[in-house]
């Protein structure tokens, strides 16, 4: 079964409200095999949300409205459902009784408009709101010659999960054809998002029952693998052929295959070997520090470092010569690698990293441009140092450089 997502009010469309609550609506609906084909985000406003729920009832099984069940004029969910399947509400004079005796047991006298939240589409089973006083509604009937389920959620993410996890799961356990999905993610660093299709896509091409989504970051290319089956063996199966054939042609320049992050990864293999990790930043400003002491234990691992943006801290804080910096320039292939080295020794860790360039949009030159990044690994033995010249914003190619830089501990590590 596929089910469609309606999120309603006004203030989901400006910038200062986002939907949370879709996110953990698809999790639970894909444990029960059912497929999100849609999600919506409709204003308070009667003509488009009615509109919006007809559009969803023709190409959904499932169809789950959130928000716009309060007591106030702009609270319209139950109308323009109700108007969408043909129906007229009715006034539930036992949820009446019920939303009195809410607001007397908290002492407190109940307003005539919530008498509204007491509306319910015919033939609707009522969903209790054990967090709050609107009630939830499950409809499923048939439209036509097709069965249709329509829900009509709260909008608070504790009131809607709470109703979720206690009503609609076990409604819909009995009415949805049992079928599995299965996922799998696969992570690749510093590889191109054009050019990493072009490797992947003559490969998942030859699996058309995996639906494969393909995002891309800043140095980083996901590939998300789906399948649907009659049993969960048979769906799981089906993603991780594919997914063994991709980590076949993407190699190490795959780092995870479980969701991980990169930081998280390059945490398990300073661990695995026992390492250590020491910092000196420039362009970045604490990017690459802030992203691994992110994760929940790094202090095993991540001895300190430095923001190192000034020359005179390159020299007073990771030892770089300043004829060196006179010389070459802070942002070189000579400094980055001084600037590992030098962190090295003062932290007393087994790699130093060193990070150096442009990140814009101003102190560019014809001969270090916007987006030149040097960046440059040290464990007292070998020093390896990148050029490279990412591309985008300052913080686009702050992210890169940070990335690229993750990359590099890591291929160290695994060597």
């Amino acid at each position: 079964m596929d089910a469609e997502i309606i999120a309603i009010g006004s203030e989901l469309l400006t910038p200062f409200r986002q939907d949370t609550n879709s996110l953990y609506l698809t999790r639970r609906l894909n444990e029960l095999g059912v497929e999100v084909i849609w999600k919506s985000i409709v204003g308070d406003n009667r003509e488009h949300l009615t509109q919006a729920v007809r559009l969803a009832l023709g190409r959904a099984d499932i169809v789950i409205t959130m928000g716009g069940l309060g007591p106030t004029e702009d609270d319209l969910t139950r109308e323009c459902v109700a108007d969408a399947l043909g129906l007229e509400l009715r006034r539930d004079n036992d949820l009446v009784t019920a939303l009195y005796a809410w607001f007397a047991a908290r002492r407190s006298k109940m307003p005539d408009n919530n008498k509204r939240q007491a509306d319910v589409i015919p033939g609707a089973e009522i969903l209790k709101n054990e967090k709050g006083t609107a009630p939830g509604q499950f409809w499923h009937g048939e439209i036509g010659e097709l069965e249709k389920i329509v829900i009509l959620l709260p909008g608070p993410p504790f009131e809607l999960e709470a109703m979720y996890d206690a009503q609609v799961h076990s409604r819909l356990l009995p009415v949805v054809p049992e079928e599995y999905i299965a996922t799998r993610e696969l992570k690749i660093a510093m590889v191109g998002e054009s050019a990493a299709d072009t490797r992947a896509s003559e490969i998942y091409k030859r699996f058309p029952d995996v639906q494969t989504t393909i995002l891309a970051g800043a140095g980083e290319v996901q590939f998300h693998l789906r399948a649907r089956s009659e049993s969960q063996e048979e769906a799981q199966e089906l993603v991780e052929v594919l997914a063994d054939r991709l980590e076949t042609e993407f190699e190490e320049e795959v780092f995870s295959s479980g969701g991980e992050t990169l930081e998280q990864i390059v945490g398990y293999w300073l661990q695995m070997r026992g390492a250590t990790l020491s910092v000196a930043e420039s362009c970045t400003g604490g990017l690459l520090a802030q992203r691994i002491t992110s994760v929940s234990g790094s202090s095993r691992y991540f001895v300190g470092g430095a923001v190192v943006y000034s020359n005179d801290m390159k020299t007073s804080m990771a030892d770089v010569p300043p004829l060196m910096i006179a010389e070459y320039g802070a942002v070189s292939k000579q400094v980055a690698a001084a600037l590992a080295e030098g962190i090295r020794r003062r932290c007393k860790s087994t790699l130093g990293v060193g990070i150096t360039g442009v990140a814009g949009p101003t102190g560019g030159t014809e001969e270090k441009p916007v987006g030149l990044v040097y960046i440059a690994v040290s464990d007292g033995k070998k020093t390896e140092v990148l050029e490279k010249k990412f591309p985008g914003d300052r913080d686009r190619i702050r992210k890169f450089a940070s990335q690229q830089a993750l990359d590099m501990i890591r291929r160290r590590l695994r060597a």
